[in-house]
């Protein structure tokens, strides 16, 4: 008779190594989702093109301005009424200061919708300003 225990396999342990894989390559996709779901852009606007467009470098928490045909504007798809637009761009003028602005305006948009949309920022003290143009295609 044999009265040894037998030697069981050791219990199995929990493997960190590829839990901290899996973590990383979450983080990275949620990180890559995020910077690519801060660019707006209304596919129904067509930017006015200009010889020295080319695409910028998107500055952290630039806010874009798209303004339609009829002169309706939109932020973060949500249109968005002059007064109600200026309320947000002076809360965005106090709590960071030097907000940086893009306004995307379709090529058809009458210059008095723009013009609005511009004054609006004048009157929020939103000075850092920048007008997005397509490039010129051959």
């Amino acid at each position: 008779m044999n009265f040894r225990k037998r030697s069981s396999a050791d219990t199995p342990q929990f493997q960190i190594t590829p839990m901290i894989d899996v973590v990383f390559l979450l983080l990275c996709f949620f990180i890559t989702v995020s910077v690519f779901s801060q660019w707006e852009y209304e596919v129904d606007i067509v930017l006015p093109t200009a010889q020295s467009a080319k695409i910028p470098e998107r500055l952290p928490g630039e806010v874009i301005v798209n303004i339609d045909r009829q002169g309706a504007v939109t932020i973060n798809q949500n249109n968005l009424t002059l007064d109600d637009l200026q309320n947000r761009l002076k809360r965005l003028a106090t709590l960071f200061p030097g907000q940086p602005i893009v306004i995307r305006a379709d090529r058809a948009t009458a210059y008095e919708h723009l013009m609005e949309v511009v004054d609006a920022c004048r009157l929020a003290d939103i000075w850092n300003i920048s007008f997005a143009t397509g490039e010129i295609e051959d």
